[in-house]
This record gives structure tokens, sequence and C-alpha cells, in this order.
């Protein structure tokens, strides 16, 4: 008989969600298709979203959380996409505000899942090594990671009035030491899910995922994020989306 204590079992290994909220109407651009379903080179820009999740290698899984009536729409629409298949994707109903559609994303997950990503839907360009760079971030022990860009811009303080109305300046930040923030937002599970617990819905709710856990105390870290990641919210910003595009499929060839 064998007197060898028996092998420990392996850690499981670190799998690694997305939870994209598209559940928004995106009343900026202006009347009509919800802001993640307009067309950004002839193809709705979740569709885009959910691919630059899915380019990455680390990314197993990818939650859409979609407008409380139109879960089933979105299923179709992602099914008539072409994804890698190496990653499984999921459609659920979302909620009223930003923060409790991605709270039941998180529901969604699977208990293997233990690093999770919260990006908008309404950032479809941003670049895989971005990713990349959260996710690495957050599995060398970071709780919380956030994409960030130095502001080119100096910024004013003010005391906010009506349109049209001079707004006097309360005061200008240092600017070398402000950041603006982008997505994706990477976390570990179980910090992300105790601030979602710990944060109670005020309003619109948190529009911020890393400002939740800020709140419960948690570190937060800013890792380099791109300019091609920027927020499609206005008509300009579309027209820029489309350029950005059009010169990826000039150098890429697809």
């Amino acid at each position: 008989m064998s007197s060898m204590s028996p092998t420990p079992a392996e850690p499981s290994p670190s799998r690694t969600a997305a939870v994209i909220p598209a559940a928004g109407r995106g009343v900026r651009l202006g009347p009509g298709t919800p802001k993640a379903l307009r067309a950004l080179g002839g193809t709705p820009m979740l569709i885009h979203a959910v691919r630059a999740m899915a380019a990455s290698r680390a990314v197993s899984l990818v939650v859409v959380v979609a407008p409380p009536d139109g879960a089933p729409e979105v299923k179709n629409l992602i099914d008539g996409h072409a994804l890698p298949e190496r990653t499984d994707y999921v459609v659920v109903p979302g909620g009223a505000t930003r923060q409790e559609s991605v709270s039941l994303g998180l529901d969604a997950l699977p208990d293997d899942i233990t690093v999770v990503l919260v990006h908008d839907a309404a950032r479809p360009l941003v670049p895989v090594d971005t990713v990349d760079a959260v996710i690495e971030a957050v599995r060398g022990g970071a709780p919380a990671v956030v994409p960030a860009l130095p502001l080119a811009d100096t910024v004013k303080e003010v005391e906010p009035g009506g349109p049209g109305v001079p707004e006097p300046v309360l005061s200008t930040p240092v600017r070398a030491r402000l950041r603006a923030v982008q997505t994706p937002q990477g976390f570990d599970r179980d910090t992300l899910v105790r601030a979602h617990e710990s944060v109670a819905v005020d309003g619109e709710g948190a529009t911020d995922d890393a400002g939740m856990v800020e709140r419960l105390g948690s570190p937060v870290v800013v890792v380099p994020g791109h300019e091609e990641a920027f927020k499609v919210t206005r008509p300009l910003d579309l027209v820029l989306a489309e350029a950005v595009l059009a010169r990826r499929r000039a150098n890429d060839g697809f």
C-alpha cells in the first residue's frame, strides 16, 4: 500500500466573461432605432461590440443584456452574424437602468467565471490589445481595472446653468491627474457582484461600475486605453467610426 498522499486537485482555470448592457435607447443619436442596433459599416454596432469582446482568446462567454422586451430579436440578430466558434454567448432581458441590466447580466454567469468585463455596446471598435490588457491586470490581482486616456482638453468645473446661460467657473482641475475612462472595465467577479449588491439603485442608477467598486473601498487601477475605443454617442461619432472601420477594412482586407 502506497504511503504517498493523493495528488492535490489542479486549481480550476480562470474563465472570463464579458457583459454588454444593450438595453438603452441612445436618445442622443436621435429618434428611431436603439443606439446599439444602429448600423456601422452595414453591421449593427452591437455586433461589432460582441465581436470586439470575442476577439480576445481569453473571453469564453459574452452575455448581451437586451431591452426587456427585445431579447428574442437580439438573439436572432446575433445568430445571423459570424462569431468565433470558441466563444459562447447568451442573451438575457435587461432592466430599466444600466445598473439593473449589468446586475441581470451577472446573474446569468456560470459559476466558473472569475473575471468579468463590462463593455459599452456603443464602443464598437475597441482593439483586442486593450481588452487583453484589462483582463491581464485583473488576473494579476487588481479587483477592478479601467482603460483610460489622458485628456487633450483643459477641464473646468462649473456651476451648471440653463441652456445658453453663461456658467461661472468654480475650479480648473490639474489636467495631468485626469483620465477619460473607457470600457471594457474589468473586475474580479466577487468584487463586482458585491458592489452591485451593496450600491442601491438611485434615480437612473450607476453608469460606471468601477465607481461602484470605489464606493466599496476596493482599489481601482487604470491601464492605457485606446483612441479607437471612443463612445459613439452623437452623429459626428458615427462619421468617425465609419472612417475608422473603412481604414481597418482597407488595411486588413476584410
